[in-house]
């Protein structure tokens, strides 16, 4: 399902200098159809009360959607982008790191849907998101 040309090396490269980078998203392991990130919990991803940032899952899993559609395109011809996101926060953390793994739930022409489901160090469910991808064709 995902185009050879992309490797961990070349999705943590392409992600220099981005809000990606900024908060310490590491893409880690890819897989026939899942690709899998890690992200810190510390002051880069914490909100005032010391807890991890529900925002900060958020962008860990539009990371590793965006990632994943991508991964599947012809990028000569088309390109995703964010159309909807939501997530359920299910139990807080303070510290450590947490691991997101991003599959599909359906693959279309023109839109695709992922889940991404995020857990803590222990195992423990921290946060499951689903977003929406819509497929863009370039301009000929």
């Amino acid at each position: 399902m995902f185009k050879e040309i992309f490797t961990l090396d070349v999705i943590n490269d392409f992600s220099k200098n981005t809000l990606v980078e900024h908060v310490g998203i590491q893409f880690t392991e890819i897989g026939s159809d899942y690709i899998v990130a890690t992200m810190p919990v510390d002051h880069r991803t914490h909100q005032p009360m010391g807890l991890l940032h529900g925002g900060a899952s958020v962008v860990l899993a539009e990371s590793l959607g965006s990632v994943a559609a991508t991964m599947t395109l012809d990028h000569d011809a088309q390109y995703a982008v964010g159309l909807d996101i939501n997530a359920n926060h299910i139990k807080s953390a303070r510290e450590g790191v947490v691991t997101g793994k991003a599959s599909p739930l359906h693959i279309g022409k023109k839109t695709h849907v992922w889940e991404i489901k995020i857990h803590n160090e222990n195992g423990d469910l921290v946060c499951v998101s689903r977003i929406t991808m819509a497929i863009i064709d370039k301009k000929k």
